[in-house]
């Protein structure tokens, strides 16, 4: 989804040290609480599970790994600006559709005068949303639909520059075939390929 903004503080800049900062305050929080779970020998006949593990979510769906007809996958949801460069993203498993993160996506930015999106964003709550943000919606309209919006379809031209951005990520093969576990750790390296490849 490019978006024809510049905002003062975008989210790139903040993603990788709050990141990092939530393992060191999750390894601070366990040091010297005193709890007999975490300093007891026999620990783990007190809490099941691995060491330092209490309240931790497990599982591949927590780490943006999901299943679809191709197997195993992530999706990386992206909002960049006019020239293509990425203002903030989202890792999710492979099988979420694009309309679910993207109110999220689009709230941690001020608004902007257009939003160019593929057909998978035309919903009514979506072009909602953006009328009360004064954003014009140059998205396609979904071939079901009874009753069809106005399309600018030569503004739409400019939406290649999304594509041409997923294309120069995917020359990074930490991207392109994910190597990480975490989905932390996932997203910091597309933060690090994005700051190389867009802001440098």
């Amino acid at each position: 989804m490019p978006s024809d903004l510049w905002p003062a503080h975008h989210d790139l800049q903040s993603l990788s040290p709050l990141v990092a900062a939530r393992h060191l305050d999750a390894d601070v929080d366990r040091a010297g609480t005193g709890d007999a779970r975490w300093s007891a020998v026999d620990r783990q006949h007190d809490s099941q599970g691995t060491a330092r593990g209490g309240g931790r979510k497990r599982g591949a769906e927590f780490q943006a790994i999901g299943r679809s007809r191709g197997g195993r996958g992530t999706k990386i949801h992206l909002v960049t600006d006019g020239t293509g460069r990425v203002l903030t993203f989202v890792v999710t498993p492979g099988q979420m559709g694009d309309m679910r993160p993207a109110h999220d996506l689009l709230a941690r930015l001020p608004p902007s005068a257009k939003l160019l999106a593929d057909a998978a964003y035309d919903s009514n709550g979506l072009r909602a949303f953006l009328a009360e943000r004064g954003t014009l919606p140059v998205i396609p309209n979904n071939p079901t639909r009874r009753r069809f919006h106005p399309f600018d379809k030569t503004a739409y031209r400019a939406r290649n520059a999304i594509e041409r951005t997923f294309s120069r990520l995917k020359d990074w093969r930490r991207i392109h075939t994910r190597y990480d576990k975490l989905a932390n750790n996932c997203a910091s390296a597309v933060a690090i390929a994005a700051a190389i490849i867009c802001w440098c």
